[in-house]
């Protein structure tokens, strides 16, 4: 598939993921992001010494704090990301206890510019579409898949979403960074085989 016809499938495919998002309740919403957090706890790997990258929920996303939360109880150092520009990779900065969290880019919050640079071990991902193949549709910024691919270390790829959110198939471009597993109210899905940052297998 030429890469404008990806990119045409693609806007219909977030129009639709859009709206089966929108349509969830409330209280299901808060119901399933408890439920998502035990699921993650219970099937994600986590190291000791490892950082893990959260993210600060906006729209209708799936909420990611009852995952960090008790992360931060258990001692896990986290982080969220900082958008610095519109065309750079997600700043990882640390987020310490009681650390005062401000404005990070699309209404989103992270810690300020003093907090340390760190680069994650598994960084958890919102996204508003995921496939069978552990392909995820994005905003269409690019800026997951610009960050993963900056990091040194290949970090543990985790897509943090509603069940509502899988689709048929979505695809996959030349830029397009799979995920390792995605986690939704309904339990966690694990994808064929660890990949590169290029996607192959390793």
């Amino acid at each position: 598939m030429a890469e404008a016809d990806i990119e045409s499938r693609k806007a219909q495919l977030r129009e639709t993921a859009r709206r089966r998002r929108a349509a969830l309740g409330e209280v299901y919403r808060r119901e399933a992001a408890h439920q998502a957090a035990r699921f993650f706890l219970e099937d994600i790997p986590l190291g000791p010494a490892g950082v893990v990258a959260g993210y600060w929920r906006i729209r209708d996303e799936i909420d990611c704090l009852p995952i960090l939360t008790q992360l931060m109880a258990m001692g896990q150092p986290i982080c969220l990301p900082v958008v610095t520009a519109a065309d750079a990779p997600l700043q990882m900065r640390l987020w310490e206890a009681d650390a005062e969290l401000y404005p990070a880019g699309f209404g989103s919050l992270a810690p300020g510019e003093a907090a340390p640079r760190v680069e994650p071990a598994v960084v958890i991902i919102p996204l508003l579409g995921f496939d069978a193949k552990g392909t995820r549709l994005g905003y269409g910024g690019g800026y997951y898949d610009r960050t993963l691919a900056a990091f040194a270390q290949r970090p543990l790829r985790v897509g943090l979403a509603f069940a509502a959110q899988q689709l048929d198939s979505i695809p996959r471009g030349p830029h397009d960074l799979p995920l390792d597993r995605v986690v939704t109210e309904d339990g966690t899905v694990i994808f064929d085989a660890p990949q590169d940052q290029q996607g192959r297998t390793a």
